[in-house]
């Protein structure tokens, strides 16, 4: 692994753990054991640091979402599911959660990064919904984008929440999403 993809997979982690604003480029040089200065070689910016772990993302859910194509709508649910659920596991938090707290200090180009990612997530649910109500395998109210938006915040919320509550409430959730949502 490059220097560059080590840094941004600690920023990552960062992110995710502590919050884009709770960290500078001193604690990733010490972590990584690089100067500064080297950081700002890769990312003359904290906020091109933050673009480039969201880009790590947008293109890790874009090739997961290419690799699905053709798979039915509840793989596609499982494996959305799966995101959330690898998530919970590294008790991290969802980097579109842990960057909308902080979005109004973002600069425009992180913002607009993030928007980007999180309209791909919600064009890729809103489409496999679609599909499954389509095809009679999944059954709710309303249109797909509002279903889309209702399950992915859910998600985003029992990622947090379970880190106060339980760790068992994050499968209740997801369990009692997939129940209400598949055609019996």
């Amino acid at each position: 692994m490059s220097k560059r993809e080590e840094i941004i997979q600690l920023a990552d982690t960062l992110i995710r753990q502590i919050g884009f604003n709770a960290f500078s480029f001193y604690e990733i040089s010490e972590k990584v054991g690089i100067k500064t200065a080297s950081i700002h070689y890769h990312f003359p910016k904290k906020s091109d640091l933050a673009v480039a772990v969201i880009a790590y993302h947008f293109n890790n859910l874009k090739v997961s979402i290419e690799k699905l194509g053709g798979r039915s709508p509840i793989e596609q649910l499982d494996m959305f599911f799966s995101i959330y659920s690898n998530i919970q596991k590294e008790k991290n938090v969802c980097l579109v959660g842990s960057l909308a707290s902080d979005f109004n200090t973002l600069e425009e180009k992180v913002q607009h990064k993030l928007k980007e990612f999180s309209d791909l997530m919600l064009a890729w649910v809103s489409n496999f919904l679609e599909e499954g109500k389509t095809e009679n395998v999944f059954q709710y109210e309303g249109l797909s984008r509002t279903k889309a938006l209702m399950i992915i915040t859910n998600m985003l919320a029992i990622v947090q929440l379970s880190r106060l509550t339980n760790n068992n409430d994050f499968e209740v959730l997801k369990e009692s999403i997939k129940n209400e949502l598949i055609k019996k």
